[in-house]
């Protein structure tokens, strides 16, 4: 499974949770002053002082929600050192697709000597007692490094040490539900690799060895650490494989809506589009800092598995199909001070996340609505709960088809409770777990998971990877290639008006804006903040307004309408009486109007 590093939108929850940060210390056992989980006014009183925090659980489990208080008499206690990050007492960032603690920047220049041997020695010593090596072995790589770092203001990790920190990453990766596999990861050192090209045949490496006919293998490509900053590689696609999105001329979306700027960007690049449903992106390499050069990926290498459902016959004639090999390729690996600015990893899919987010989602595929149809749900009627029916299906259309094609899938039941049984054993081996209850809880069967009803603490443990700055573009022949502006320029301006009452209407404004943002540059206002003046200026105009009591107008929605109908007038006025009427016309023909009763 993808281990939950996918860069989907988040699933939302409405639980808060504080993030912090933990040393690099495998685990301190220095007892504290014993903290229950209270939020930030809790944590901030024992900031950067050694502490026990302590969670409610079962006798024969790790901790359990605070709710399960009452009938869990035993319990457990976290020993870490750990410092509050981001939230406030007002603001709680936890349900952020990308936190402030959990993205590195670039940097414009090399990490201070002092700051790094810090660091540097705090991982070379949790990597020396891991492997119970003799102890004059570890104080002989703690001077070797400190004079590296002396001599060269940097320093080299073993082929061992690196092996190491890979897996430690994973297995303290928060957001992560499939940690149980951490210790499996092959590792593939490329950090001799010094070119784009030689980056491409790396990646093809990785790509092979881990999609090894449909049974996948987890595995990561550590290509060359970061330098001064001016010399990163980066891999610019956020995963190895993903399928296109092309805007079309009449607004509408081919391909994957979430990958548009992107697949503008490989276009500019010199790639040519196929305008397929399912076509798979190529690959932009930067390498040492130099300007990217696309690549484009071998078929033989892309294993797809074709989507069928083992009842509905018509399932077929949606035409779907998926990549098996989920592999992010964007993310950051800091390890003692070092940081890997390209550092592809993969897993294996969890059935909800194709069959949930990336065929469901309404800024995906977005395929809910034709399977309920065609399922003869009431699709018009919310409470017929269709959404749910038809979700259900797409979900075992995918885990079906990956079956029968013998291509590694879990479904989300048994990863879960997967992931139970290796948070125990993490409280057990280190006295305590990170993790990220928002990303834990698959999107669909939330409740009946055991990761629903299991309190966690979110913290950052060193080795980990981190979210990097998206890159954007670059400079070459004096033009700036910018990734998330490449089609804003270019798409028609549409405005969204709401008039409300119960708050009703400015829900549905917002849905008719997410559909239109996959094609439109959207922006939502309430009618009441609407400058009248802007009119003449709209390409189009939405308004969505309700009506209540007697078909009264909301009190936020009345007085627009006057103030355009007497526009209306007065200009009318201005012009010849058998012009009037075309006038009105032209005037009324830019205001498209979505109404809804309440009464």
């Amino acid at each position: 499974m993808l281990w939950g590093f996918l860069f989907h939108s988040i699933i939302a929850h409405t639980s808060l949770f504080n993030i912090l940060i933990v040393s690099g210390q495998r685990q301190l056992q220095t007892p504290g002053r014993g903290m229950e989980c209270q939020g930030w006014d809790g944590m901030e009183s024992a900031r950067r002082r050694p502490g026990r925090l302590e969670l409610n659980r079962s006798d024969d489990g790790p901790p359990e929600t605070r709710g399960h208080g009452l009938t869990c008499p035993s319990h457990r206690f976290v020993s870490l050192f750990f410092q509050v990050l981001n939230c406030r007492t007002r603001v709680c960032q936890g349900s952020l697709m990308n936190p402030q603690s959990l993205v590195r920047g670039p940097r414009d220049g090399p990490i201070p000597k002092e700051e790094l041997l810090v660091q540097a020695k705090e991982f070379i010593s949790q990597f020396y007692d891991a492997s119970k090596e003799p102890q004059p072995n570890k104080l002989a790589r703690l001077e070797a490094v400190a004079e590296e770092i002396e001599t060269t203001g940097s320093y080299q990790l073993t082929g061992e040490e690196l092996n190491f920190a890979t897996k430690q990453a994973w297995r303290n990766a928060p957001r992560c539900v499939g940690r149980i596999q951490w210790s499996n990861l092959q590792v593939f050192d490329a950090r001799s690799c010094s070119t784009a090209k030689e980056m491409f045949e790396h990646l093809c490496r990785h790509v092979q060895y881990s999609t090894n006919g449909g049974n996948i293998r987890s595995a990561i490509t550590i290509f060359p650490q970061r330098t001064d900053g001016k010399h990163d590689f980066r891999i610019w696609n956020s995963q190895l494989i993903r399928y296109a999105g092309y805007q079309m001329p009449d607004g509408s979306i081919m391909g994957d809506p979430a990958t548009v700027a992107f697949t503008e960007l490989c276009i500019q690049l010199g790639w040519k589009p196929r305008y397929g449903r399912f076509d798979v992106l190529p690959w932009i390499l930067q390498a040492n800092g130099q300007d990217p050069e696309l690549f484009e990926l071998p078929p033989e290498l892309v294993l797809e598995v074709p989507i069928e459902h083992p009842t509905f016959t018509w399932f077929k004639e949606l035409d779907l199909k998926w990549y098996a090999l989920p592999a992010v390729s964007n993310m950051l690996l800091e390890v003692g001070g070092l940081e890997f600015t390209a550092c592809p990893f993969n897993g294996w899919y969890m059935a909800t996340e194709i069959g949930v987010r990336d065929f469901c989602d309404a800024h995906r595929y977005n395929i809910l609505q034709d399977v309920g149809k065609r399922m003869g749900l009431e699709t018009n009627k919310l409470s017929s709960l269709w959404k749910d029916k038809a979700v259900i299906e797409v979900n075992i259309a995918v885990l079906h088809s990956f079956q029968k094609q013998n291509v590694t899938i879990m479904d989300h039941h048994s990863a879960t409770e997967s992931f139970m049984k290796y948070m125990q054993n993490e409280y057990r081996l280190r006295g305590g777990c990170p993790g990220d209850w928002v990303w834990l809880v698959p999107p669909i069967s939330g409740s009946i998971t055991p990761v629903f009803h299991q309190e966690m603490l979110n913290y950052i443990l060193s080795p980990f990877y981190y979210y990097q700055v998206r890159k954007n573009g670059h400079k070459k022949s004096g033009q700036v290639l910018h990734l998330g502006q490449v089609t804003a320029a270019t798409r028609i301006k549409v405005t969204i008006l709401y008039a409300t009452e119960t708050g009703k209407s400015e829900t549905l404004a917002g849905h008719l804006g997410d559909v239109f943002n996959c094609a439109f540059n959207t922006k939502i206002t309430c009618m009441d903040n609407y400058d009248p003046g802007d009119l003449e200026k709209e390409t189009l105009l939405l308004v969505v307004t309700s009506t209540f009591g007697n078909g009264d107008s909301p009190s936020n929605g009345k007085g627009l309408p006057f103030t355009v109908l007497s526009s209306c007038w007065t200009s009318a006025l201005l012009v010849p009486r058998m012009s009037r009427t075309s006038f009105f016309k032209e005037k009324q023909g830019k205001v498209h109007v979505a109404s809804q009763s309440t009464s």
